[in-house]
């Protein structure tokens, strides 16, 4: 069964900045309205007292000027408080304005979320479907049996990656991840992740630059976890017939673990906004890679867990380099 999501014609984010230059003009007009209210106010109390002076017999200059100098601070004064209240109406309206932008732009990115697990788990789950009614409905051979299998076993697995994703994020970002840090033997477990990649995508090329009996202590369960994201996401955006290049070296200072694809790259302008979490280029009807924004938010986080750094730069020719520095 499809569901058709009906998609609405009016930006929330356009309609709330309309809405508040539309009030901010409003405030600044009403402004202006009271400030030469008050002053025509002052300029008439003050022309009543010059009157009531000139009738007044005996009236020196000094009275004069005394009155047109009151008249004078209470202009300042009118002014300086207007420009006061102004000062703070804007630091108040920027600041409300701000956090409604981000509030509307994180709801966007949960409903982009939302549609992206909604295809992610539907999509496992049909192919699945789909072979256990093709395994029961005909009567197949035993390699075909086999393929079928296979491919249902790829789906499921698919499948507890994306619930493994969700339930970290949720236990990291409540900081109830229990923590199980110990003396890993990270050469090892790179190159078991990238056996289990290859299974997973056997005709993806590999290059693999592994520096022997490289230890660390960490989170062993995180670390496998940081790089089957690296490598997912560099599946899904790096062209097919492209290589993924993984680089584990250790030296004096630190260890380096890379990733290397040959992609469309990452703009400049996105690569600190690629870690936020539900966050993904372009919008979630027209992109074309699958993916849900949470898997590197949660790279960053486990390289945050683990005191370290997760970067960004250019590949060459083209493409992008994921960096994990642990420095020791």
């Amino acid at each position: 069964m499809k569901i058709a999501m009906k998609k609405s014609f009016i930006d929330p984010l356009k309609l709330v900045s309309v809405i508040y230059w539309i009030f901010l003009t409003y405030m600044v007009a009403a402004f202006i309205w009271w400030y030469v209210s008050l002053e025509k106010q002052n300029d008439q109390i003050t022309q009543i007292k010059i009157e009531k002076l000139q009738a007044t017999p005996g009236t020196n200059t000094d009275q004069y000027k005394a009155l047109l100098n009151y008249q004078e601070r209470k202009r300042k004064q009118f002014l300086g408080e207007g420009i006061t209240f102004l000062f703070l109406f804007f630091l108040g309206a920027i600041y409300v304005y701000r956090s409604l932008v981000k509030q509307l732009r994180y709801s966007n990115q949960q409903q982009n979320f939302m549609m992206a697990v909604t295809h992610e788990l539907k999509t496992p789950i049909a192919v699945t479907q789909l072979n256990i009614e093709t395994l029961l409905k005909r009567e197949l051979q035993a390699d075909q049996q086999k393929q079928l299998l296979n491919n249902s076993l790829k789906e499921t697995q698919r499948l507890d990656a994306l619930c493994n994703n969700i339930l970290l994020a949720a236990q990291l970002d409540l900081a109830d991840y229990q923590q199980n840090k110990q003396s890993i033997q990270l050469s090892e477990m790179v190159k078991a992740v990238i056996k289990s990649f290859e299974e997973r995508f056997p005709a993806r090329k590999m290059i693999v630059q592994v520096q022997e009996e490289i230890m660390m202590f960490a989170e062993p369960l995180l670390m496998q976890m940081l790089l089957q994201n690296l490598l997912d996401n560099a599946n899904k955006y790096a062209p097919f017939e492209t290589p993924i290049e993984v680089v584990l070296e250790k030296n004096d200072r630190q260890i380096l673990l890379q990733v290397k694809d040959q992609g469309p790259g990452i703009p400049p302008t996105e690569r600190e906004r690629v870690f936020n979490k539900f966050y993904r280029m372009g919008n979630e009807s027209t992109r074309s890679a699958k993916g849900t924004g949470l898997g590197l938010y949660l790279c960053k986080k486990i390289a945050e867990f683990h005191q370290s750094q997760l970067l960004i730069s250019e590949n060459q020719p083209r493409g992008t380099i994921f960096s994990f520095k642990a420095m020791f």
